[in-house]
């Protein structure tokens, strides 16, 4: 075939490719359209607002209140005064961050009990419950930068809450009032 007839048939076939990929990809679809997940939560609980309920695996964590009431009982018997600071998904990050600069300047270390939120104060401790098991850790990073999480534990604090399996699940927060 000539030259001049390949080029533009070429050009109009990977338009039309194009425009196929964009038609299945997802239409009307728009990343700045998606609301915000409902376990995302920021700030106390305000009792008088609709709480989320969580599905599948991890609807039965937050329908046994047992936990909440055997990690609430737990912080009483520490002598601390700890303050109820909401729930929702956390997540887990470990070895290949090992060595890396956390925002707080410190090297990141996944075998110490450390976490990341998006808005504590670094240095805060926050007791993160699931189903029975708690572990206190230390905010040393930002995040987590999924807009699902409330909380990114490191892989030790991860393994103490049986997040490794999982990657991720329903978690309780509370935090150290000073």
């Amino acid at each position: 075939m000539d030259r001049r007839i390949i080029t533009p048939l070429r050009a109009a076939l990977a338009t039309a490719a194009l425009l196929a990929l964009g038609a299945t990809v997802a239409p009307g679809y728009a990343e700045d359209n998606v609301p915000a997940p409902a376990a995302t939560i920021e700030a106390p609980i305000d009792p008088a607002l609709p709480q989320f309920a969580p599905q599948g695996d991890d609807a039965a964590l937050v329908a046994d209140d047992t936990a909440d009431d055997a990690a609430q009982e737990a912080m009483a018997a520490e002598g601390e005064a700890w303050e109820a600071y909401g729930s929702g998904m956390a997540s887990w990050y470990g070895p290949k961050f090992k060595g890396r600069k956390t925002a707080s300047g410190e090297t990141f270390d996944p075998t110490q009990l450390t976490a990341a939120h998006r808005t504590l104060p670094f240095g805060t401790k926050v007791r993160v419950t699931r189903g029975g098991k708690s572990v206190v850790v230390r905010v040393n990073d930002r995040g987590p930068f999924a807009r699902s999480r409330v909380i990114d534990v490191s892989q030790a604090a991860a393994k103490q809450l049986g997040l490794i399996g999982p990657g991720h699940g329903t978690v309780t927060l509370a935090v150290l009032d000073n």
